[in-house]
């Protein structure tokens, strides 16, 4: 089982980006992201379940969107009007699972 997130990147305040993350070798109920800044603990940044209900973290609702592809096991997130708190590693999660390597997101002020 695999987790793989691309997307992340340097983004000015106001800015966009899309992360992806692909999941292989294991079809999954509930997907989503979490994310962790420097110095705080990893929160949950929004789910997904396997009948598209959605969940958001407070911060973050109406600027972000979770999506996914069931034929392609792979969820997106969609995240808008970035702000420089928004800055931390992604890290894509699948039912009980977390990735390790996280994908790197900076909103410069």
């Amino acid at each position: 089982v695999e987790l793989k997130e691309s997307g992340g990147g340097l983004v000015q305040a106001g800015g966009s980006l899309r992360l992806s993350c692909v999941a292989s070798g294991s079809v999954f109920s509930t997907m989503g992201w979490y994310r962790q800044a420097p110095g705080k603990q990893r929160e949950l940044v929004a789910k997904i379940s396997s009948h598209d209900s959605t969940d958001y973290l407070d911060s973050v609702k109406g600027r972000f969107t979770i999506s996914r592809d069931k034929a392609k096991n792979t969820v997106y997130l969609q995240m808008n009007s970035l702000k420089p708190e928004d800055t931390a590693v992604y890290y894509c999660n699948a039912d009980l699972l977390v990735s390790r390597q996280g994908t790197q997101v900076t909103v410069s002020s």
